[in-house]
């Protein structure tokens, strides 16, 4: 039986640049804006670190498939450094790797770094290159938005929800996370919206329209970690540790198996079983104080929080409807404004939402700081809603 990783590893330090399009900065320009807030807030030196990994996604555009890039922006000291890639779960996955190494005692001290460096392609949307077999062979003509737009269909059926109020639902799901994203300096798209726009939008994939899809950015996060027992030696006091981390990938029944509706994520599910188990969580909706989902697109986020275990089946949509993970809610969620308003560079994405988090759990958070949060939980889904990666965290304060 695993142990699990629960206070095993603190989070010394984490960084994060501004999201948006910078179209000033390459790649290594922003992981090292991210780092150096990073080790500033570890307060460590760069020749103190025994390993790194670096998650991207779309390597072809910006840093190329090794770890060298990361190597070289940071003057790393000879280390190893292992570039990782697990679609929109890439920046969990690095952290995943420099947690586990410091868990087993192979490193003391390990950095976690993610970025993407999108906009400079030119065009808007994910980049079509370098998606192999299973865009170009299996499901040939899928799109983002059109496959979630089938999540969204299949929710509405299986729950006999009509349609009207999962619109207003999922417009919800984005008018909360503009609110939430406008305190937010280090995001991209910084306006407030309200549920009308949003619901006399342009239609991007029936029913999802244009504010219920996040955009696209450049951006970095990082995150330096090490055991409790060295953070201490370091002058550390307020002590943010890991508590979880899961991951889930799916296997190929929902693709072909008529047990999977369509309408839930089960890779959320199965992570979820895990990390709360990992973590000692008992019942969720109330022990869990704060999220940062996976929110793709709005109904992703809105099915997100049933298959959390958060909501109960069926009755996210009126949660969210609500207002239970607003802000003021009893579980406030994408509080730094999520992806719909950070944008979604893939391999940063992860990283940037355990920054969130962190910051939160150590009342850095300014005009959106939460009142004394204990647990915070984050949560990537990458992929297509029947084959897909979820990943799970969950930080909170040592020995809590």
């Amino acid at each position: 039986m695993p142990q699990g990783i629960r206070d095993k590893v603190a989070i010394l330090g984490m960084g994060c640049s501004k999201f948006g399009e910078h179209w000033d900065k390459n790649a290594e320009d922003l992981i090292v804006e991210a780092y150096e807030e990073c080790a500033a807030d570890a307060g460590i030196e760069t020749s103190q670190i025994d390993a790194a990994w670096l998650s991207t996604a779309f390597e072809e555009q910006h840093v190329g498939k090794s770890g060298i890039p990361l190597a070289m922006a940071l003057r790393l000291p000879y280390i190893p450094v292992t570039r990782v890639e697990n679609y929109c779960a890439s920046g969990t996955e690095a952290f995943r790797g420099a947690v586990y190494a410091v868990a087993s005692g192979a490193a003391d001290i390990a950095l976690a770094a993610g970025v993407e460096k999108l906009k400079d392609t030119g065009y808007g949307g994910l980049p079509q290159r370098g998606r192999g077999v299973v865009n170009d062979m299996i499901i040939a003509n899928a799109s983002a938005p059109g496959s979630f737009a089938q999540l969204a269909s299949a929710y509405s059926a299986k729950h006999r929800v009509d349609a009207a109020d999962l619109k207003r639902a999922m417009a919800q799901v984005s008018v909360k996370s503009h609110e939430n994203g406008a305190k937010n300096p280090r995001a991209h798209l910084r306006k407030k919206i309200n549920i009308d726009t949003v619901l006399n939008a342009p239609m991007v994939a029936e029913p999802l329209g244009l504010y219920d899809c996040c955009g696209v950015s450049d951006g970095a996060a990082c995150a330096i970690v090490t055991t409790p027992e060295i953070a201490r030696s370091l002058g550390k006091q307020d002590l943010i540790s890991v508590k979880a981390l899961q991951l889930s990938v799916s296997n190929g029944v929902e693709a072909s198996h008529n047990s999977w509706d369509g309408s839930y994520l089960m890779t959320t599910r199965k992570a979820a079983e895990k990390a709360y188990r990992e973590a000692g969580v008992e019942k969720p909706r109330d022990e869990i104080s704060m999220l940062e989902v996976h929110d793709c697109f709005s109904v992703t986020e809105l099915v997100t929080m049933e298959d959390l275990y958060l909501s109960q089946e069926g009755q996210g949509w009126r949660d969210v409807l609500d207002g239970f993970y607003n802000a003021d809610g009893g579980i406030p969620c994408q509080i730094d404004g999520g992806l719909k308003c950070f944008g979604h560079p893939i391999g940063a994405s992860g990283l940037r939402m355990l920054y969130e988090m962190y910051t939160q759990l150590l009342g850095r958070a300014g005009d959106r700081q939460l009142d004394a949060p204990r647990l915070g939980l984050t949560h990537n889904l990458g992929g297509f809603p029947h084959q897909n990666v979820a990943s799970i965290s969950i930080i909170g304060a040592y020995g809590n």
